[in-house]
Formats: C-alpha cells, sequence, structure tokens
C-alpha cells in the first residue's frame, strides 16, 4: 500500500459512513426541533432518537444528555464555578475550570482522595492512559474512551461524563454532555430554554444525527472485537519501533492504555521535528494533544509524569484505528527509524 497513512485517530478519527448518511438525512428537516408544528415535531423527533440512541451507546439510560459545541463547552458546563481540582494530566478544556493540585505517578495514574470535588479522565489522549475513576467522582472526561474502551456511564459512579463527537468518527463540533438525573447545573450559555435550559441556542440538529449515529457504530465495533485487533497491531508497532531505536522510551508502557494510543520519547530528536520528518514521508502523528499541538513547548502530561524538559520536549503521539493495517504501522517504523537514523547522523 502506498500514500499517506493517517496515525492521528486521537486527534479526529475518520468521519464513519453511518455518521455522513444520518447528517444528508438530518439536513432534509426543515424544522426547528423547538418549534411546535408538524415540521417542528419531526425535527424534534430526530433529535430525541439521537438523545436516546447516545444514552444507549454510553450506557446511560436515565441519565440526562445535554448536547453542545463540542467537549470543550462540556466541559465548562460540568466544571464552571464547582471549585473542582485535578491534575495536570487532564486536557486543557477540564485545566482551565479546575486547580490542578493532584499528582500523577510515572505511569500517569492519578491519586482522588476527595472525589466529590474533582475532575479525572478517563483515558489520556497522549499516553493512552486508563484511569480507575473512583466512585463519586463529580466530573470524567470520557472523550478519548468512548467508543474504544468498554464502560457504561451508569457503572462508573460518576456524577457527570464530557464526550466529542469526532472522537469516534463523529462530526466536528458537537459533543455532550451526560449528567445524572436531578444534578444541578450553572448554564454557561443563555437565552432560550433549549437543552432542558442548560444550553441555550438551537440545536445542531445535523451534527447531533451524526453523533449519534458514530456513537452506535462504534460501540458495534467495540462489541465485535475491533478495538482488540486494533491493540494487537498497537503491540507490533511498538516492537518494530523499539528494534528501530534502541533508546527509545515509550511512557506509561506499564500502565493499562486505550488500544490504539503509542507515546515514545525519542532522546534528543525534538517531537515537532519527528512530526515534520514523519509528515514529509506520508505519515500524520502529533506531537501531543491537538489542541497544544503547533506550540513548540515540552509535553505538559510528560512532565506531569516526572519526565523532566527535555524528555517531554522529545515526545510524540501514535495513535491508529481499525482503518491502520499493519503493512501501514511496518512503513512507518521503517520511516521513522531511518529518519532517526539520519538526525543521529547528523548531530554526531
Amino acid at each position: 500500500m502506498s500514500g499517506r497513512v493517517y496515525l492521528d485517530w486521537n486527534a479526529t478519527a475518520p468521519l464513519r459512513a453511518e455518521a455522513r448518511a444520518a447528517m444528508v438525512a438530518a439536513m432534509d428537516v426543515v424544522g426547528n426541533p423547538s418549534s411546535v408544528h408538524a415540521e417542528g415535531r419531526a425535527a424534534r423527533a430526530v433529535l430525541e432518537r439521537a438523545r436516546a440512541d447516545l444514552a444507549r451507546a454510553l450506557g446511560a439510560e436515565g441519565a440526562d444528555i445535554v448536547f453542545t459545541s463540542g467537549a470543550t463547552e462540556a466541559a465548562a458546563l460540568a466544571c464552571a464555578g464547582r471549585g473542582l481540582v485535578c491534575a495536570e494530566v487532564e486536557h486543557e478544556a477540564v485545566l482551565a475550570w479546575c486547580d490542578p493540585v493532584l499528582k500523577s505517578d510515572r505511569a500517569g495514574r492519578v491519586a482522588v482522595p476527595e472525589p466529590g470535588r474533582a475532575a479525572l479522565q478517563l483515558a489520556n489522549s497522549e499516553t493512552g492512559v486508563i484511569q480507575a475513576l473512583p466512585e463519586g467522582l463529580a466530573v470524567s472526561d470520557l472523550t478519548q474512551a468512548f467508543g474504544k474502551w468498554p464502560f457504561a456511564f451508569n457503572w462508573l459512579g460518576i456524577t457527570a461524563g464530557i464526550v466529542s463527537a469526532h472522537k469516534l468518527g463523529g462530526p466536528k463540533g458537537v459533543g455532550a454532555l451526560v449528567i445524572r438525573r436531578g444534578t444541578e447545573l450553572v448554564a454557561q450559555i443563555k437565552g432560550g430554554g433549549q437543552e432542558m435550559g442548560r444550553r441555550a441556542g438551537t440545536e445542531n440538529l445535523i451534527g447531533i444525527a451524526g453523533f449519534a449515529a458514530a456513537a452506535k457504530a462504534a460501540q458495534a465495533d467495540l462489541v465485535a472485537g475491533v478495538w482488540d485487533e486494533v491493540a494487537e497491531l498497537r503491540s507490533i508497532l511498538e516492537k518494530a519501533l523499539e528494534a528501530a531505536g534502541e533508546d527509545v522510551i515509550f511512557p506509561a508502557a506499564e500502565a493499562e492504555r486505550l488500544p490504539n494510543t503509542l507515546c515514545l520519547i525519542a532522546p534528543g530528536w525534538r517531537g515537532e521535528t519527528q512530526v515534520m520528518r514523519l509528515d514529509l514521508a506520508g505519515f500524520a502523528i502529533s506531537a501531543g494533544s491537538a489542541c497544544s499541538s503547533g506550540k513548540v513547548r515540552a509535553s505538559r502530561v510528560l512532565r506531569a509524569m516526572g519526565y523532566d524538559e527535555t524528555a517531554a520536549g522529545c515526545a510524540v503521539r501514535i495513535s491508529i484505528g481499525p482503518g491502520v493495517g499493519r503493512d501501514d504501522l511496518l512503513r512507518f517504523a521503517e520511516a521513522w527509524g531511518a529518519a532517526r537514523k539520519r538526525h543521529r547522523e547528523r548531530a554526531a
């Protein structure tokens, strides 16, 4: 196989065919979901069907689903004004609203002494580390785990969970907050009474339809064992990269991780340089989460795990999905190894 290979699924996953079809169908729905006439009721039916489908995919039957413009807005709705604490390994969208006083160990795991006033992600976007969520946790960012890792909101014992469509093959620009029924929230976008008064503004019906369809398809893949196959490919890639660069470090390799995520440190070779070299070779990877990439700085997540500034600045993330084949990954490892060798020769 030739051509470009996309290895940045944690930044955004390719749009699923099921999501595209649902969005196209929703484009023909004329009415506003808040209108009471027949056209409005038809739009409302699409909205509520999507809400129910998403709740089933999340294992959140009986909870409330509040649609938002994405995970960042969902994080603001969940966390703003609540005085929550978190760790530095959290995504920027959560860090913006929480005090990062909790500590991570070398494997990226975080202990939470007071769950009721804390936020803790289920899975990290850079390292893939899976957290053991404590009972009664106030907020969890479920964005990276949803559709890749088996869980049910109703079993997690948390109050609120943040999710995003484009991480599992839905459209960009739509997300949701799932919350236990009866939980009080302070609306961050005020105006009309949409989304039970928790998020004003006409709902993005097209995006929401695509989100629900993607979530349903993603959960079907998970049940079918598709992500177990991805985990096997990740292991093949890890071994190939280890052989290609004898001094490579895999942070959190001892921890339970998402099946598709591999973080590596190549000492002496800046992460952004690796990204550019591999991009020229036809491979898309990243030097961190998509929201922090493009900024020349060491990984905040790795520094929180105890890596120094120099090592953390030499990290990249490879995140794969069901559309990536074994040959693609072996070609990547070969290209990475060749670029690593050239860099070391020039630096000698």
